[in-house]
Protein backbone atom coordinates (compact mmCIF):
# COMPACT_ATOMS: atom_id res chain seq x y z
CA UNK A 1 0.00 0.00 0.00
CA UNK A 2 1.22 3.44 -0.63
CA UNK A 3 2.76 4.88 2.42
CA UNK A 4 1.02 8.00 2.29
CA UNK A 5 -2.10 6.72 2.03
CA UNK A 6 -1.39 4.16 4.61
CA UNK A 7 -0.89 7.00 6.92
CA UNK A 8 -3.92 8.66 6.86
CA UNK A 9 -6.06 5.68 7.42
CA UNK A 10 -4.87 4.06 9.92
CA UNK A 11 -5.32 6.83 12.19
CA UNK A 12 -8.63 7.44 10.44
CA UNK A 13 -9.66 3.87 11.00
CA UNK A 14 -8.26 3.90 14.39
CA UNK A 15 -10.89 7.03 15.38
CA UNK A 16 -14.20 5.73 13.68
CA UNK A 17 -13.56 2.56 15.73
CA UNK A 18 -12.78 4.75 18.92
CA UNK A 19 -15.69 6.59 18.37
CA UNK A 20 -18.27 4.07 18.77
CA UNK A 21 -16.29 3.72 22.85
CA UNK A 22 -16.00 7.47 23.31
CA UNK A 23 -19.48 8.07 22.94
CA UNK A 24 -21.00 5.22 24.59
CA UNK A 25 -18.78 5.11 27.63
CA UNK A 26 -19.84 8.86 28.26
CA UNK A 27 -23.30 8.05 27.93
CA UNK A 28 -22.47 4.77 30.83
CA UNK A 29 -21.07 7.15 32.69
CA UNK A 30 -23.66 10.13 32.40
CA UNK A 31 -26.46 7.30 33.18
CA UNK A 32 -25.00 5.37 35.57
CA UNK A 33 -28.09 4.16 37.45
CA UNK A 34 -29.77 3.41 33.57
CA UNK A 35 -26.93 1.31 32.52
CA UNK A 36 -26.75 -0.61 35.77
CA UNK A 37 -30.55 -1.45 35.47
CA UNK A 38 -29.96 -2.62 31.88
CA UNK A 39 -26.83 -4.56 32.85
CA UNK A 40 -29.24 -6.06 35.99
CA UNK A 41 -31.45 -6.62 33.22
CA UNK A 42 -29.33 -9.31 31.82
CA UNK A 43 -28.55 -11.05 34.98
CA UNK A 44 -25.51 -9.86 35.64
CA UNK A 45 -24.54 -9.49 39.65
CA UNK A 46 -22.79 -6.40 40.60
CA UNK A 47 -24.67 -4.45 38.25
CA UNK A 48 -23.38 -0.50 39.38
CA UNK A 49 -19.74 -1.87 39.54
CA UNK A 50 -19.97 -3.21 35.91
CA UNK A 51 -21.48 0.07 34.68
CA UNK A 52 -19.15 2.19 36.09
CA UNK A 53 -16.12 0.15 34.86
CA UNK A 54 -17.84 -0.34 30.91
CA UNK A 55 -18.53 3.51 30.78
CA UNK A 56 -14.46 4.11 31.89
CA UNK A 57 -12.93 1.51 29.92
CA UNK A 58 -14.62 2.36 27.00
CA UNK A 59 -14.28 6.12 27.59
CA UNK A 60 -10.81 6.03 28.27
CA UNK A 61 -9.80 3.05 26.06
CA UNK A 62 -11.66 4.63 23.57
CA UNK A 63 -9.35 7.92 23.82
CA UNK A 64 -6.26 6.13 23.99
CA UNK A 65 -7.05 4.57 20.33
CA UNK A 66 -7.85 7.42 19.36
CA UNK A 67 -4.83 9.34 20.54
CA UNK A 68 -2.83 6.36 19.66
CA UNK A 69 -1.50 5.68 22.71
CA UNK A 70 -0.83 1.73 24.03
CA UNK A 71 -2.99 0.86 21.21
CA UNK A 72 -2.33 -2.71 21.25
CA UNK A 73 -3.79 -2.61 25.14
CA UNK A 74 -6.48 -0.63 24.66
CA UNK A 75 -7.51 -2.17 20.96
CA UNK A 76 -7.17 -5.56 22.67
CA UNK A 77 -9.33 -4.48 25.78
CA UNK A 78 -11.85 -3.16 23.67
CA UNK A 79 -12.20 -6.07 21.41
CA UNK A 80 -12.31 -8.58 24.15
CA UNK A 81 -15.40 -6.42 26.05
CA UNK A 82 -17.23 -6.10 22.45
CA UNK A 83 -17.23 -9.99 21.93
CA UNK A 84 -18.50 -10.08 25.64
CA UNK A 85 -20.75 -7.69 25.18
CA UNK A 86 -22.06 -9.51 22.05
CA UNK A 87 -22.60 -12.84 23.98
CA UNK A 88 -24.22 -11.69 26.64
CA UNK A 89 -26.59 -8.87 25.08
CA UNK A 90 -26.75 -9.92 21.79
CA UNK A 91 -27.72 -13.70 21.88
CA UNK A 92 -29.71 -13.72 19.18
CA UNK A 93 -29.93 -17.58 19.25
CA UNK A 94 -32.27 -16.95 22.66
CA UNK A 95 -34.06 -14.09 21.92
CA UNK A 96 -38.16 -14.28 20.52
CA UNK A 97 -38.81 -13.77 17.07
CA UNK A 98 -39.46 -10.35 16.87
CA UNK A 99 -35.95 -9.43 18.14
CA UNK A 100 -33.82 -12.21 16.81
CA UNK A 101 -33.11 -10.28 13.72
CA UNK A 102 -31.94 -6.90 15.25
CA UNK A 103 -30.37 -8.95 17.92
CA UNK A 104 -28.24 -10.70 15.23
CA UNK A 105 -26.68 -7.98 13.26
CA UNK A 106 -26.00 -6.39 16.41
CA UNK A 107 -24.38 -9.26 17.42
CA UNK A 108 -22.66 -9.44 14.21
CA UNK A 109 -21.99 -5.84 14.68
CA UNK A 110 -20.05 -6.36 17.69
CA UNK A 111 -18.11 -9.08 15.96
CA UNK A 112 -16.79 -6.96 13.10
CA UNK A 113 -15.52 -4.45 15.17
CA UNK A 114 -13.81 -6.78 17.51
CA UNK A 115 -12.00 -8.00 14.50
CA UNK A 116 -11.12 -4.32 13.65
CA UNK A 117 -10.05 -3.88 17.03
CA UNK A 118 -7.53 -6.90 17.14
CA UNK A 119 -5.94 -5.94 13.99
CA UNK A 120 -5.15 -2.68 15.80
CA UNK A 121 -3.73 -4.47 18.38
CA UNK A 122 -1.87 -6.75 16.12
CA UNK A 123 -0.37 -3.97 13.98
CA UNK A 124 -0.40 -1.25 16.40
CA UNK A 125 -1.05 2.19 16.18
CA UNK A 126 0.82 3.53 13.09
CA UNK A 127 3.39 6.03 12.76
CA UNK A 128 0.64 9.53 13.22
CA UNK A 129 0.65 8.37 16.81
CA UNK A 130 1.32 9.12 20.18
CA UNK A 131 3.00 5.74 20.41
CA UNK A 132 4.91 6.79 17.68
CA UNK A 133 6.17 10.12 18.82
CA UNK A 134 6.90 8.71 22.31
CA UNK A 135 9.08 5.61 20.59
CA UNK A 136 10.83 8.54 18.20
CA UNK A 137 11.62 10.48 21.15
CA UNK A 138 12.97 7.17 23.47
CA UNK A 139 15.33 6.61 20.66
CA UNK A 140 16.47 10.32 20.27
CA UNK A 141 17.25 10.14 24.34
CA UNK A 142 19.30 7.26 24.03
CA UNK A 143 21.01 8.31 20.70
Amino acid sequence: MNASLEKILVPAGRILLALIFITSGFAKLSDLPGTAGYIASAGLPLAGFLALGAGLLELGAGLALALGFQVRWAALALGLFTLAAAVLFHAYWSAPAEQAYVQQLMFMKNLAIAGGLFLASAFGAGSLSLDARLARGARHAHA
